[in-house]
């Protein structure tokens, strides 16, 4: 039968003569096993070329270079009542992204015709970065909320978060990537414990030169070490901002871009609050972690050679059992060459 089979065709399909339950069942199981993966590796592959997209590119490469420096004896902690105004600047979206609540609140919003975004005055080289963030409710799909730390040039770094929409019901996809000198294809997803579009969460990233760690709320979701010692380059050398946007998506964001976006529900919006970075800044060419202060050395102390404990590794594997939905270490269909290096370590 060439075309799909009807309603009334299927109700009468029987077993053909001879073939036994149990291999036609193995069959099905593999054919839908095939399937998940060719629309999972189809969705990793178009985030590939996420650089093609006009809202993740623009919200990168817009900047307003009137920034203010700051002094290299300036403490690394970054926080304060009403921060955003003080540490953010919005960079597009023609009045879609606003700071509301004295500085405290900021929002960004996507409709048919333009996403927005916000970048950080500061550019920072290491730190703990903490953002909570309150994303697009209801019907979500083709839409991603990107929150990351990027360099700039074609052999950037980058420490991602990207949260791609879904269909009501359906649970988000928490999407992770770790960029160095240029190179990313190194995917981690996860599906949330909790509803993300009901109240804000912690997401947090903290950067030393020993490793990357991903948490939310508190939980480690992720680790990414150094293994400079097997030849993989790590971001330890260039300064990162924090960027953020809010943008479409629909060719590839929602089940490889098999769901797109219900414009009917727009605008959508995703809220941010409560910032807090203790950071390294960086300004004129050097850290402020570098600095001679005792005050600033202190403040950096804690995490500046924080690794997991075998606490964290517990909670860690917790988290990847029960919630993890795809691991670039583990595609070998996708990497068919051999897997990367680091995949060996982690």
């Amino acid at each position: 039968m060439s075309g799909p089979l009807s309603r009334n065709t299927r109700s009468r399909f029987v077993l053909p003569p001879g073939v036994p339950f149990f291999v036609l069942l193995s069959c099905t199981i593999l054919l839908l096993y095939k399937a998940d993966t060719y629309i999972s590796q189809n969705n990793i592959g178009a985030r590939n070329n996420v650089e093609a997209m006009p809202g993740r590119k623009f919200s990168r490469r817009i900047r307003n270079e009137t920034w203010h420096a700051t002094n290299n004896n300036t403490l690394s902690k970054v926080i304060s009542n009403g921060t955003f105004d003080r540490n953010f600047e919005i960079t597009w979206g023609d009045g879609r992204a606003k700071i509301l609540n004295n500085g405290e609140l900021l929002s960004l919003s996507l409709d048919k015709r333009s996403g927005s975004g916000f970048q950080s005055r500061h550019e920072y080289l290491f730190g703990k970065i903490d953002m909570q963030l309150k994303l697009v409710s209801g019907n979500s799909a083709g839409t991603v909320a990107a929150y990351y730390l990027s360099s700039e040039g074609s052999a950037h770094d980058e420490i991602d978060f990207e949260f791609l929409g879904n269909s009501s019901g359906d649970p988000y996809t928490l999407h992770t990537n770790v960029f160095s000198q240029g190179k990313g294809m190194r995917e981690q997803q996860f599906f949330l414990w909790f509803d993300p579009t009901a109240d804000f969460h912690t997401y947090s990233i903290l950067w030393n030169p020993q490793c990357i760690i991903f948490s939310v709320d508190g939980t480690l979701i992720r680790e990414f070490k150094n293994a400079e010692s097997i030849g993989v380059p790590f971001p330890k050398n260039q300064p990162m901002r924090i960027y953020s946007s809010l943008w479409n998506a629909e060719n590839w964001a929602t089940r490889g871009g098999l769901v797109r976006t219900n414009w009917s529900g727009a605008p959508f919006t995703a809220s941010y609050r409560n910032f807090s970075a203790d950071a390294c800044i960086w300004s004129s060419g050097a850290s402020s972690c570098s600095s001679s202060s005792s005050s600033s050395n202190s403040s950096t102390k804690a995490w500046f050679t924080q690794r997991l404990d075998s606490a964290g590794l517990q909670r860690l594997k917790w988290v990847q059992k029960n919630h993890m939905v795809y691991n670039y270490c583990k595609d070998t269909m996708r990497f068919p060459q051999g897997l990367a290096p680091e995949c060996k370590i982690s």
